[in-house]
C-alpha cells in the first residue's frame, strides 16, 4: 500500500519532499492510516485536529488520543475546539456543512500563518463514489458529479485511490490504533444512509460496481474540463461588460442548449436553475422583467439581458461652479458631464440623490410636468440606467434637473440670465 500511495502522490502531483504538509488528524481510521503512510514516506507533516464537541466525551477522548499520536511520533498538532451547534444554529446550516465550513476555513487559516504548501485529506474512493450520489440526489449536474478531486487548491487527498476496506487491512495488518466516530453509524444523516444501506445493495446488483462509478466520475471530470473551456471562450464571445454591468442579447440563447447557455452566465451571479428556466420563459414576454439574486438584479429588456450589483454605489462627485454670464456664452449642449442652470432662479445649496417614484419635473422644451419613470421610459432606459440616475435638487426640494439627461424647463438660461450655475461630475452617467 505505502508503494501505491506515492505512486498516486507522484502521478497526480500531489506534492513533492520539501512542501510542507498540513495533515487533518480526526482520530478515524482514515485519517490514522494518512498520517502513518506520510511518516513512513518521511515528509516534513505536522497534524490539525477539530474538536466539534458534537459526541460529549467521546469528542475529548479523540483528542487526547491524537495529542499522544502526534507526540509520539515528534510531530506538532494544531487543536481546535468549536461550537458546531451554534455555528450551524447562526448560519441556518445543518451540522454537518457547519462543521465541514469551519474545518476547511481553520485549515486554511493556519496553512497560512504556518507556511503550510499543501493540507492533506484522508478522503478515499469510497467517500468520492458516496459524494457522487448525494450530488446526483440533490440534482447536480456535471460540475457536481465529478465529485471530488485529488487536487483543490492546497488541499489534497493522497487516498482517493483507496477504499475503505482497504485501509481499515493495512491499519489490522500493520497495528495502527484508532477511534471509531459512533456517529458513523447512524443512519440519519444521508451520507451514512447510502454508506450502510444503498451500496452494499449496488455491490449485490452489479459486481465491480464500486470500480465502474469511479471510472465514470474521471470521465466527468475530464469532460467537464472540456466543457468549462468551451464555455468561457463562448461567454467571452457574447458578453459585454462594462463596468460593473454584464449584457448579452436575447438571441444568443435561442435554439438548442440556449437554456444551459443561460444559465452558466448568470449562475456566476448567484441565480440557480429553476431561476434560469423562468428567465428563458420570460424572454419571450412583450414585457420587461426583474429577478434578484442576494447580491445582484437581472433585468430583461426588449432585445438584451442586463445583470448588475443591486446593493448601493457610490454617488459621483459633483462640482457646482457660479459665474457670471460672459457677453459671448455659449450654452454647454453636452449634458453628459456638466448642466447649466440659470443661477438666479436656483435656491442654493444644491443636493444630489437618487430618483424616487413618484419625483416629477418638467423636462426642457416642454409645457407640463412629467414623472421621471415615464421620462425614463420614453428614452428607453433599461433598470440599469434606472438605478445609476442622479436627481439635481434645490434647496427648497424642487428637481432641477436629471443629472446627464435633462434638465428642468424653469431654470434654463435664456437672454435675461444674468448668472450661471455650473454642475460637473468627475464621471459619466
Amino acid at each position: 500500500m505505502l508503494e501505491r500511495f506515492n505512486r498516486y502522490i507522484i502521478d497526480n502531483e500531489l506534492f513533492i519532499r520539501t512542501d510542507k504538509i498540513l495533515t487533518a488528524l480526526s482520530g478515524g481510521v482514515d485519517s490514522m492510516v494518512l498520517a502513518t503512510l506520510l511518516l513512513r514516506s518521511g515528509y516534513d507533516i505536522a497534524f490539525a485536529h477539530c474538536n466539534f464537541h458534537l459526541r460529549g466525551e467521546e469528542s475529548d477522548e479523540d483528542t487526547d488520543f491524537v495529542k499522544d499520536f502526534a507526540q509520539k511520533a515528534g510531530k506538532e498538532i494544531f487543536i481546535k475546539h468549536f461550537d458546531t451547534t451554534e455555528y450551524a444554529q447562526r448560519n441556518n446550516l445543518s451540522i454537518e456543512m457547519a462543521a465541514r465550513e469551519l474545518r476547511y476555513s481553520w485549515f486554511k487559516e493556519i496553512a497560512d500563518s504556518q507556511g503550510f504548501n499543501k493540507v492533506a485529506i484522508a478522503h478515499h474512493g469510497d467517500d468520492n463514489i458516496e459524494t457522487f450520489f448525494i450530488n446526483l440526489f440533490r440534482g447536480s449536474g456535471m460540475n457536481g458529479l465529478k465529485a471530488m478531486r485529488p487536487t483543490n487548491g492546497i488541499f489534497v487527498r493522497p487516498l482517493l485511490w483507496s477504499n475503505r476496506n482497504e485501509i481499515r487491512r493495512f491499519a489490522e495488518e500493520n497495528d495502527i490504533k484508532w477511534r471509531e466516530d459512533s456517529t458513523n453509524n447512524e443512519t440519519i444523516f444521508l451520507r451514512n444512509k447510502i454508506r450502510h444501506d444503498f451500496l452494499p445493495t449496488l455491490d449485490e446488483v452489479k459486481d465491480g460496481a464500486r470500480n465502474g462509478i469511479l471510472k465514470s466520475i474521471d470521465f466527468l471530470h475530464s469532460e467537464n474540463q472540456l466543457y468549462r473551456k468551451l464555455l468561457n471562450e463562448k461567454l467571452e464571445q457574447i458578453v459585454t461588460k462594462t463596468g460593473v454591468l454584464s449584457k448579452c442579447e436575447k438571441t444568443n440563447f435561442s435554439g438548442e442548449g440556449g437554456l444551459q447557455l443561460l444559465f452558466e452566465w448568470i449562475r456566476g451571479f448567484g441565480f440557480n436553475f429553476d431561476v434560469a428556466r423562468n428567465v428563458f420563459a420570460a424572454m419571450e414576454s412583450v414585457e420587461n422583467h426583474t429577478f434578484e439574486s442576494k447580491d445582484f438584479v437581472l433585468s430583461i429588456q426588449d432585445e438584451t439581458i442586463e445583470v448588475f450589483p443591486s446593493h448601493d454605489w457610490e454617488m459621483p462627485i459633483f462640482d457646482v461652479i457660479i459665474r457670471e454670464k460672459a457677453h459671448d456664452f455659449v450654452i454647454n449642449k453636452d449634458v453628459k458631464r456638466v448642466i447649466q442652470l440659470d443661477a438666479d432662479k436656483v435656491a442654493m445649496p444644491l443636493s444630489f440623490r437618487r430618483w424616487r417614484v413618484g419625483d416629477r419635473f418638467r423636462p426642457f422644451g416642454m409645457r407640463g410636468t412629467k414623472l421621471i419613470s415615464d421620462f425614463f421610459n420614453d428614452l428607453g432606459f433599461t433598470a440599469f440606467e434606472k438605478r445609476d440616475a442622479v436627481v439635481v435638487c434645490s434647496a427648497d426640494g424642487r428637481i432641477i434637473a436629471v443629472f446627464g439627461q435633462r434638465i428642468d424647463d424653469d431654470f434654463k438660461i435664456t437672454g435675461k440670465t444674468q448668472h450661471i450655475v455650473e454642475v460637473k461630475s468627475g464621471c459619466e452617467l
